[in-house]
């Protein structure tokens, strides 16, 4: 072979040798790392959700805004998403993000007429209403005809059940209403109540930084009269909702199969209630 040939034989070695790193280079530098997402080899994606204020759950008022706010900000962090949230009135929250202001809503119960306009997410809370009496009067239940002859506390306008409806309408109890759970507080603590119901977590978040001189002689049975799931919502309307509710309910499983999830309602005691204490670890 001539020098001239092994010249040029050597020069197309090099060539093909730099055109392979660069290639091997490429593909390294793309691909996702071993044991991620691929939304999480990415660069950061930063959304915008609108939410209502439901202390201790979602508050502007509360240490991560809540614990149900730090959930959702922190399973959509799992895949490199920022999520932001915005408070403002239920009804505006709802309308204004099928009107493309926000990416989702949080958090909301089901109901059919949503589903027309929304994707549910996996559950992420799940509402316990419980029955609250004096201390000195416990009334122990375990089917509602245990409660017959009472007079029960509650919400204007809320249903507690189909069962605690109907139960209702057969006279097995009484229900008196009022706009506040602070109100039914303070008529349990007179005794123009025998008991009321309410969110659990819902209502010691008020008497402990409301009422906090009736807290010690108010507690609640420990059998739900009703538990409700709430879910984050992401309009049908907007084409990345299928893709962030992919992303959110994989990441939200991990939380629940890990044990993680649960922690964050570990931290719901009564002590941790007051907003100037409420706080979850980082």
């Amino acid at each position: 072979m001539s020098l001239m040939s092994l010249a040029k034989l050597k020069y197309h070695v090099y060539i093909a040798f730099i055109l392979m790193t660069t290639i091997a280079s490429a593909v390294s530098y793309s691909a996702p790392v071993e044991g991620t997402s691929e939304e999480n080899s990415t660069k950061q994606i930063n959304i915008e959700i609108s939410a209502g204020e439901w202390s201790p759950f979602l508050s502007n008022t509360l240490p991560h805004k809540g614990v149900i706010a730090q959930l959702i900000t922190d399973v959509f962090a799992q895949a490199n998403i920022k999520a932001s949230l915005t408070f403002l009135p239920w009804p505006r929250a709802y309308h204004d993000t099928l009107n493309h202001k926000y990416a989702a809503t949080a958090v909301w119960m089901y109901e059919q007429k949503r589903s027309v306009d929304y994707l549910y997410s996996e559950p992420v809370l799940s509402e316990r209403y419980v029955l609250f009496y004096k201390v000195k009067s416990q009334h122990n239940w375990q089917t509602l005809t245990d409660l017959k002859g009472l007079l029960i506390g509650g919400g204007l306008g809320y249903s507690y059940g189909k069962q605690f409806d109907k139960a209702i309408e057969d006279g097995v109890f009484t229900m008196s209403r009022v706009s506040t759970t602070e109100q039914n507080f303070k008529r349990l603590a007179m005794g123009r109540i025998d008991a009321f119901i309410a969110e659990q977590n819902v209502a010691y978040q008020i008497l402990h930084n409301k009422l906090p001189d009736l807290a010690s002689s108010i507690s609640h049975h420990p059998k739900a009269v009703l538990v409700n799931k709430s879910f984050v919502l992401f309009p049908k309307n907007n084409p990345n909702s299928v893709k962030l509710l992919t992303i959110f309910n994989r990441e939200l499983l991990k939380f629940k199969h890990t044990g993680r999830y649960k922690a964050y309602f570990n931290k719901l005691s009564h002590t941790a209630y007051n907003s100037s204490t409420y706080a979850l670890a980082e």
